[in-house]
């Protein structure tokens, strides 16, 4: 509460408050009147410290997506405000005029873009030496003119994907392209302005120099917020993939390592160990029925060996025994 309470003193100091004069006024801009006072209406500061807070949260989220935001701004008192604070975050301007088709003829824009940095490496790589004045003074004047209409744009790639706008209703060509190709839009309604035109409005003054300044620093640096914490983002992921990387070597060694350890020869299989080259218990032994009957034992020569029915060894054979008495 206390941090709105000094920002809405703060837009109160910087006379953001002052709206036109009641004839001039546009009815859908009611809900942002706070009074009239004198012939002027004069702007509920609550209002404008909500839509300044929306507007902030959704550029910033913009921003830390990784998208462009175009500040469009051709008024003189807001021309070198914008333009500053637009470089502050590395986003895209227009500050001197909006070319028709900026936005809807993107591809036409491009070529003049890349036609006015061919002449600038022209100008570096010592091109220009080769030529005659008059073509050099040509070339110098266009790449002037170029420059001075699309330098603000001349990093952009593609088509940005929000419009932060001073003034809806002196931008208005630039508000209808992006509502073509859809755009986010937001900016600065004065009471002459109608906000259902964009998809965040700011109720604010858009004519005094002290008004601009405040709301569109207080919108760079929620881009600017925006960006930091994109970045912090980046360096989280690289270190996590950093740590990921290492701990992956580091399972591929252990298990190389594992893997050494499991090929080497084990307690059995030392050569000389003990039952290393045994045959796998009797293996290599005769075993009983593959004895040789006793054939090397004294025994195996004794009579009795050959007798019919292999009868006890010293027993007579039973035919000399008496029968029974029938």
């Amino acid at each position: 509460m206390e941090n709105n309470t000094s920002l809405q003193q703060q837009l109160l100091e910087a006379g953001v408050h002052f709206g036109h004069l009641k004839k001039k006024w546009n009815p859908k801009m009611l809900p942002y009147i706070f009074a009239e006072k004198k012939g002027i209406h004069i702007i509920d500061l609550n209002k404008t410290v909500e839509g300044l807070q929306e507007t902030a949260a959704a550029l910033k989220s913009i921003a830390k997506s990784g998208k462009k935001i175009m500040f469009v701004a051709t008024k003189k008192q807001a021309k070198e405000i914008v333009a500053e604070a637009a470089k502050r975050v590395n986003m895209p301007y227009v500050t001197e005029r909006w070319l028709g088709g900026m936005l809807t003829n993107f591809a036409t824009i491009r070529k003049s873009v890349k036609k006015m940095q061919s002449i600038e490496k022209m100008l570096t790589d010592g091109t220009f030496d080769n030529i005659t004045k008059k073509e050099r003074l040509t070339l110098s004047r266009d790449k002037d003119k170029m420059e001075k209409v699309l330098g603000g744009i001349a990093q952009l790639a593609r088509v940005p994907a929000a419009l932060f706008i001073v003034d809806i209703s002196h931008e208005h060509i630039a508000l209808a392209e992006a509502k073509r190709l859809g755009v986010s839009t937001f900016g600065m309604v004065d009471t002459n302005s109608d906000p259902t035109k964009v998809d965040f409005a700011i109720p604010a003054n858009d004519d005094a120099t002290k008004s601009i300044a405040i709301i569109v620093s207080y919108i760079a640096a929620a881009i600017a917020e925006g960006l930091a914490e994109r970045a912090v983002e980046k360096t989280d992921e690289v270190e996590e993939e950093e740590t990921d990387n290492k701990l992956r070597k580091f399972e591929l060694e252990g298990g190389e390592e594992r893997g050494e350890r499991g090929r080497r020869p084990g307690p059995g299989g030392r050569t000389g160990g003990p039952g290393g080259n045994r045959g796998g218990g009797a293996g290599n032994r005769g075993g009983g029925g593959g004895r040789s009957g006793g054939g090397n034992r004294p025994g195996g020569n004794r009579p009795g060996g050959n007798r019919p029915g292999g009868g006890g060894g010293f027993r007579p054979s039973g035919a000399g025994r008496p029968g029974p008495s029938r």
